[in-house]
């Protein structure tokens, strides 16, 4: 990370981690300066950072700004400053997009807030870490969620990096652990094993970028070249993405609809584990919160498959859970209808 021990305070995870940076810090900024009643996000952060802007807003009286995206899932620069005001406190803006992969430019971010004036930044990088490189000097924040499980270490446990000067109120009351900084007793165990992973994880940070590319490319060219390009929609950016995410929607062919995700998961059964971030229940349509702010169209946002590999996966399995989603698509037109 680019940080020294005692920078790092052990959580029970990313949601904890999200949790504390962003009503720690807020409250803390109010605490010294009443007018500092302001928090930017973006329109498609994970439900962590969502839920808990939502609930700064609702219950504790701050104004929230919902930063908008463009198509591809990348935040709006622009709208992104003009958003900042001297009331600003606080940033918080997710490193890479859980659903589409779409990683944002969290260094230019954190130079326009800084430029504004004395505005906290804070990442949740449980999608980046041990996938691309993610140091916080690189990244200039001045707080970074972890979650341990993304990067193959135990669940249940995650860390906050907190850059000195920064200063956090207490979210967790009792004892003195963790300098003072965190109540409850240590998970010592699960601790080392998140260490431990993630030192593995930087060891080998270069040659499993590759491995989660090739194997994602796999799965991607093999649709488009049996669907073909037209019948294959890529949610998220073309390049600015993480290298084990594919987010795509899929359709038999130009004169057929989009296939309904969760039908074509239907189908799959046990074969393939993928995700569908939007689904229709009993003619009822629940759409994905982020694919909305994208302003994905309807049919397409319902036919939303998400894929990703990781670093067990072989480019042979690759290669087999392509030709199984482009049987289902191929086979089975009832898949188009919600």
């Amino acid at each position: 990370l680019g940080c020294v021990p005692d920078q790092l305070v052990f959580t029970s995870g990313g949601t904890e981690s999200n949790n504390w940076a962003i009503i720690g810090a807020a409250l803390r900024c109010r605490e010294l300066n009443p007018d500092k009643n302001h928090i930017v996000t973006s329109a498609v952060e994970h439900p962590s950072v969502d839920e808990v802007c939502k609930f700064m807003q609702k219950e504790l009286g701050f104004e929230v700004t919902f930063v908008p995206v463009d198509s591809t899932g990348m935040i709006d620069v622009q709208a992104f400053e003009q958003s900042l005001s001297d009331r600003t406190s606080l940033v918080t803006v997710m490193h890479a997009n859980n659903e589409t992969g779409t990683i944002q430019p969290i260094a230019r971010l954190a130079d326009i807030a800084k430029a504004k004036g004395d505005i906290l930044v804070h990442t949740d990088a449980a999608q980046t870490l041990g996938k691309i490189p993610c140091n916080v000097d690189d990244l200039k924040v001045d707080l970074l969620s972890v979650c341990s499980h993304k990067f193959y270490g135990p669940k249940g446990i995650g860390a906050l990096y907190i850059r000195p000067g920064v200063h956090l109120k207490k979210f967790m009351h009792g004892a003195g652990h963790e300098r003072g900084w965190r109540a409850g007793t240590e998970n010592v165990l699960e601790m080392i094993g998140l260490s431990v992973a993630l030192e593995s994880a930087y060891n080998n940070l270069e040659q499993n970028r590759k491995h989660l590319e090739a194997t994602r490319s796999i799965i991607h060219e093999k649709l488009i070249e049996a669907l073909g390009a037209d019948n294959v929609h890529l949610n998220g950016h073309p390049t600015e993405r993480l290298p084990s995410t594919l987010n795509v929607s899929l359709r038999r062919s130009a004169a057929d609809p989009w296939a309904v995700a969760n039908k074509v998961l239907a189908d799959i059964g046990e074969q393939v584990c993928a995700s569908a971030g939007s689904a229709c229940h009993s003619g009822s349509v629940s759409i994905s919160p982020v694919l909305q702010a994208m302003q994905v169209p309807q049919d397409i946002a319902l036919g939303a498959l998400r894929l990703s590999t990781g670093k067990y996966l072989t480019e042979r399995d690759a290669a087999t859970a392509a030709d199984f989603v482009i049987a289902v698509i191929q086979n089975a037109p009832n898949q188009t209808k919600c």
